[in-house]
């Protein structure tokens, strides 16, 4: 925890710094100010973290909100801070004299700018609709949809009403069952019942079926299991149901995070390698596992792509063709969503949220 807030003072004084330094001589005397609103600006992510995860009222979602915005915000701000230091720099050595107070007002001016794209972009959820071709696939399931929902991260940023949207959306497309992939709650305090409310729309012919993600599993994760249950939608744990005699896997985070424990789980549940099988499990981190064991397509969230820019880098070299979108392995299928809602700051600028509609042929 310490060493997060010093990198977030680390950046603000940054910010503060190349500001302060194209200044023009006129202007400081409101620097006492700047530089205490930069200080609590600094903290602000931090404090309204360790609040959000212990209180859930008004006051406290709201500033919660408010510092997630700005974490974002800043990142972006980080960029053209050090991008205005790049162009100083260049145009030194080249001998070219430039004001170097107008490229930081500049680059300022875009960095928050990007943060508002981004703010906007990230409650913009689109429908992207995927083509999936399954060996030995049941003939009743040609031609039938699913719907893929993940990472909605359901909190003190969103909440029950945000799902009521995502399921209202779902609906109109009328699939003929539903997978949601962890990561429903954000892992903050929450009434998680009243937040799951909206589930109890979420009808699908075949079923609706969740498994949980690693913010359902940071602590005890019963109370959203049991939420969500009650809701009506089958928590998949570690098992294997029929529907129309598709095979439909479910394993949790936590029993997905090591091969020989992930092998395990999945020879335990026994599936048909002879009959098309879905695997739904959060993380794309092991589809080789998967593979080996017979499973025909594996559906997962987690990656959310990076939201934004660097992150957004981060996040493909970590998960690299998986990290987003329909990819194979051997002779099995994966989609990895890039999420329907937003961790950290509520942003998103190179990745967009989405419901995903699965047809199968």
């Amino acid at each position: 925890m310490g060493i997060i807030q010093s990198i977030l003072f680390l950046t603000h004084f940054f910010l503060y710094e190349t500001w302060m330094f194209a200044r023009a001589e006129s202007e400081t005397s409101s620097a006492p100010w700047l530089k205490v609103t930069v200080g609590m600006l600094s903290v602000s992510f931090l404090a309204a973290s360790l609040l959000a995860f212990r209180y859930s009222n008004p006051a406290v979602r709201t500033l919660y909100r408010i510092a997630a915005a700005w974490l974002g915000i800043v990142s972006f701000l980080f960029l053209a801070a050090g991008a205005s230091w790049v162009v100083f720099g260049v145009t030194r050595i080249l001998g070219v004299d430039v004001n170097f107070h107008v490229i930081v007002e500049f680059s300022y001016a875009a960095g928050v700018l990007s943060g508002v794209a981004g703010l906007l972009n990230a409650g913009w959820t689109r429908i992207r609709r995927i083509t999936v071709r399954l060996e030995n696939l049941p003939e009743a399931w040609r031609g039938r949809k699913a719907a893929l929902v993940s990472d909605l991260h359901l909190g003190h940023v969103r909440n029950g009403s945000f799902l009521g949207r995502i399921v209202a959306k779902v609906m109109r497309e009328n699939p003929d069952a539903v997978f949601l992939a962890g990561d429903l709650y954000d892992g903050t305090a929450i009434d998680a019942a009243k937040a799951a409310e909206p589930l109890c729309a979420l009808l699908a012919p075949h079923g609706t079926y969740f498994v949980a993600g690693n913010h359902e599993q940071f602590g005890d994760d019963s109370r959203y299991l049991q939420a969500v249950s009650n809701a009506g939608v089958r928590v998949l744990h570690n098992e294997k149901v029929e529907a129309d005699q598709l095979q439909i896997v479910g394993v949790p985070y936590n029993h997905a995070t090591q091969d020989e424990h992930f092998r395990s789980v999945l020879q335990k549940i026994g599936v048909d390698r002879n009959r098309a099988s879905i695997l739904l499990t959060h993380a794309p981190d092991r589809p080789h596992i998967a593979e080996r064991e017979g499973i025909s397509l594996q559906v997962s969230g987690h990656t959310h792509v990076g939201q934004f820019f660097p992150w957004t880098w981060m996040a493909r070299k970590i998960y690299r063709q998986f990290v987003y979108g329909l990819s194979r392995i051997g002779k099995m299928l994966i989609y990895t969503s890039s999420g329907a809602g937003t961790w950290g700051p509520p942003l998103r600028l190179g990745s967009n949220p989405e419901i995903v509609l699965l047809q199968f042929e």
